[in-house]
């Protein structure tokens, strides 16, 4: 499965408490109040246990969780250091 397909899925799932995630992929967490700074806790540990990342406190903005479409660039990015 795709890192967005997962997100998406874990996001509808466990925020959302959904089937599906009901947004494009490239809309506003904030802007929509799809998550809130608890979820955010909870996304970062589901980020590195998932996907087997480290996300450091200074990663923790909006640039890199503000949609999917970014949550999906910064997990790409991290693998690749990682890799």
């Amino acid at each position: 499965m795709q890192v967005q397909a997962i997100l998406r899925k874990h996001i509808a799932e466990t925020i959302l408490f959904s089937q599906e995630y009901p947004y494009a992929d490239s809309d506003s967490f904030l802007e929509n109040g799809v998550i809130d700074s608890m979820n955010v806790i909870e996304l970062v540990l589901f980020l590195e246990q998932e996907f087997g990342i480290q996300v450091a406190d200074h990663e923790i903005v909006p640039d890199n969780f503000d949609s999917i479409a970014q949550l999906t660039a910064f997990v790409q990015s991290k693998q690749c250091v990682t890799a």
